[in-house]
């Protein structure tokens, strides 16, 4: 790998920065994070329902997984392309790992959930079995699938029907091997003395009936799984038939459809032709029981034209997803963690004060979910109502079905001020959402704009333009997460509030750039993407190497989702071997490699999973003492630096610069959640001595705090009036 050439720096031998050694494979540094996810749910300190979450989230994750990643390996392969991926394997060779991967992850999350059950069954919570009834429970589900379970059902006859139904993807389904009766099988063979072939019907299971149905009982609350009592009345569906094996089973489609946007008259269509065509897409993965029938196993795989490698045989519940509906059931709050509610935001003090008012006067930092989003939600509906507001534009990226952000946009458009809206139509599995959401903001009269042909806009913007005596003033918002009021409250995120006139104009200018031509323009304050933010970030690790001395060694931090991208992770290496200590706290995806002698030892990688999803993107320079922060929509990804519309921003005022490097500290701090990255590429616990630290209970200690400590927020003097006689 090296040389006896010193490199051009004189940092060190010639090393090659490009050697595949020196990275984790994307796919497998994935199922990594899927594993971190486990292992939370394998952690007997959670309350149980919150490892239940952690269970299903499991399952949330690798459907996900397979329908992009594992479909793209697939296509590759198909396609016969040649090329490796960062760490050298091809397509067949990462598709092997993975199989052996992800079945390890099922076989320990289905050994997790026979665990979490016998422990709830300590506290009166049962899941039941077809053999564990007694034969009251038996005949309330005999009256409960007559009456709202058979009605809804549709046996499907597949060996008779032509052409055969597309099955969906992700529905639980039961497949069974019927054969006639003998007096059915005489009568359809008639004068034939051959033997009746056996036949294959399945059974959808319903996915818009509860998955887990409570049962009578003298105490404690006991469930039984749909699918099971579905299969314990197959024979009542199939009259003339006997039932020779049936058994649940469930696929998993190809879902990586490529939009073809030249191509397309019109976006709208295009995106919902795609949606569709992810139900018929090809399989790529077929789970069934570990125990489940040959035959029918056989003949599902034939089926769905699928090999050994894609059959994942589970020793346990099948879909583990349904889980989270038992986690979230009312009347089982002690089972689950103390809520967190959001607090105050600590600039924004005052409850009374005017949010023009406070923009005016200062900028504001918002720390979510600790601080509470609404203030986001406030700030749109405020510039809805405001007569004196003009305009309002805002990207749209993801947001939830009945958002108040929506509802404030129509009212905006509905009332005569200019609303413009980037809807992104390209949002994977939101796409259909997104297109209600954009024709209801055109009908209301709203400007919408669908997206930018070849890129993606993930960027989260927010600009009022409003009158004021003698001026017209803009309002910035800019964030690291989407305008999702649901997400915000599970998500850790930042946002930034400003008035500030070059965030304005920058701001403004990358609307123009999203409704306008698509034309360069010099930036004060932000770095856009695809154009400017992959050379930004090298100009600031390259800064940092150059201001780096022994005595006074240079400092990056950056708090990303992933980091996948090949350019970023050499600069990354380049910086290591020229003395700058770099800390990365990287929640998902990382192809980097540290620890390795002479390239990367003083990197250190680590990732935290906990009860919020760790989605803020942070980076610090510490820049010779002259400390810089910035905030970004952007991971460190290919993806993000090339072929979507992204924003970097700074933080300017220098006490919530010492509250974001506080912040990140105390990520690093954890000893409780964090684990670490090794040189192999597996994550262990972060072993660190002293007092006990949990980043995000830390973070929302101090939330709580500020907003106690805060006298304007505690203290309220009313006036007295004469009372009422």
């Amino acid at each position: 790998m090296a040389d006896k050439r010193r490199d051009e720096k004189g940092k060190g031998p010639r090393i090659d920065l490009d050697g595949p050694e020196l990275y984790i494979s994307r796919e497998l540094s994935w199922l990594e994070f899927n594993d971190r996810v486990l292992q939370e749910a394998l952690n007997e300190s959670l309350p149980l329902m919150e490892r239940l979450k952690f269970l299903a989230i499991v399952s949330s994750n690798l459907d996900e997984f397979f329908m992009i990643r594992v479909a793209s390996l697939k296509q590759q392969v198909s396609a016969k392309v040649r090329s490796r991926g960062i760490a050298g394997l091809t397509a067949t060779q990462q598709l092997a790992r993975v199989a052996q991967r992800v079945n390890k992850i099922v076989r320990q999350q289905s050994e997790g959930i026979r665990r979490v059950f016998a422990a709830l069954a300590a506290e009166g919570v049962h899941f039941l079995g077809p053999h564990d009834l007694t034969p009251s429970q038996r005949n309330f589900l005999d009256s409960h699938f007559q009456l709202e379970i058979q009605p809804v059902l549709t046996p499907l006859a597949m060996d008779r029907l032509e052409p055969q139904p597309v099955l969906p993807g992700l529905q639980m389904m039961l497949a069974l091997r019927l054969a006639p009766t003998a007096g059915a099988a005489a009568e359809e063979a008639g004068d034939s003395s051959s033997e009746p072939i056996d036949r294959v019907a399945v059974v959808p299971v319903p996915m818009g009936l509860p998955r887990h149905i409570a049962l009578p009982a003298g105490e404690g609350l006991h469930l039984v799984r749909l699918e099971d009592v579905i299969a314990a009345h197959a024979k009542a569906m199939f009259p003339g038939h006997d039932v020779r094996a049936c058994t649940a089973f469930r696929i998993t489609r190809d879902a990586d459809v490529e939009i073809q946007e030249d191509a397309a008259g019109d976006l709208l269509d295009a995106i919902d032709k795609a949606v569709r065509a992810r139900k018929r897409r090809d399989p790529v993965r077929l789970e069934m029981p570990a125990r489940a029938d040959r035959w029918l196993r056989r003949w599902l795989m034939n089926w769905a034209h699928l090999t050994g490698q894609d059959v994942y045989q589970v020793d346990g519940m099948l879909d583990a997803t349904g889980l989270m509906e038992v986690a979230m059931r009312p009347g089982l709050e002690r089972l689950r963690e103390a809520d967190w509610p959001a607090q105050r935001p600590r600039d924004l003090p005052d409850p009374e004060e005017d949010l023009w008012d406070a923009l005016a006067d200062r900028d504001v930092l918002l720390i979510h979910p600790y601080e509470s989003f609404s203030t986001v939600v406030h700030m749109v509906e405020k510039a809805a109502d405001d007569p004196s507001v003009l305009a309002i534009k805002m990207t749209l990226y993801r947001t939830s079905g009945d958002s108040p952000i929506i509802a404030a946009l129509e009212r905006a458009a509905l009332a005569g001020k200019q609303v413009n809206v980037l809807v992104e139509l390209k949002a994977r599995f939101d796409e259909a959402r997104n297109i209600v959401w954009a024709r209801r903001l055109e009908e209301a009269g709203a400007l919408v704009i669908y997206g930018i042909a070849g890129y993606k806009t993930h960027s989260k913007a927010l600009l009022v333009v409003r009158r004021e005596a003698h001026r017209i003033r803009r309002y910035v918002h800019l964030a690291t997460g989407n305008y999702n009021d649901r997400t915000a409250k599970l998500y850790s995120d930042i946002g930034l509030m400003t008035s500030d006139n070059d965030f304005a104009s920058d701001t403004a200018s990358f609307f123009n750039l999203l409704t306008g031509y698509s034309e360069q323009v010099g930036w004060s304050k932000l770095a856009i993407a695809p154009t400017g933010l992959r050379r930004r970030f090298e100009e600031l690790i390259e800064r940092e190497i150059d201001a780096s001395t022994p005595d006074e060694p240079g400092l990056i931090i950056a708090k990303v989702n992933s980091l996948n991208d090949k350019g970023i992770a050499k600069a990354l290496y380049r910086a290591s071997r020229a003395g700058v200590r770099i800390r990365l706290n990287i929640r998902g995806i990382c192809c980097l490699r540290p620890g390795v002698p002479g390239v990367s030892e003083n990197i250190e990688v680590t990732s935290i999973i906990d009860r919020y999803l760790e989605h803020a993107r942070i980076f610090y320079f510490r820049n010779a003492g002259h400390e810089e922060v910035y905030l970004s929509s952007a991971d460190w990804m290919g993806r993000n630096l090339d072929r979507r519309l992204e924003i970097l921003f700074p933080v300017q005022d220098p006490k919530q610069r010492r509250r974001l490097v506080a912040a990140l500290k105390t990520y690093f701090d954890d000893n409780v959640k964090a684990r670490k990255l090794m040189p192999d590429g597996t994550y262990v616990p972060v072993q660190r001595a002293g007092k006990r630290v949990r980043a995000q209970e830390t973070l929302y200690r101090q939330a709580v705090e500020a907003a106690r400590d805060n006298p304007a927020a505690m203290m309220r003097f009313k006036p007295m009036t004469r009372p009422e006689e």
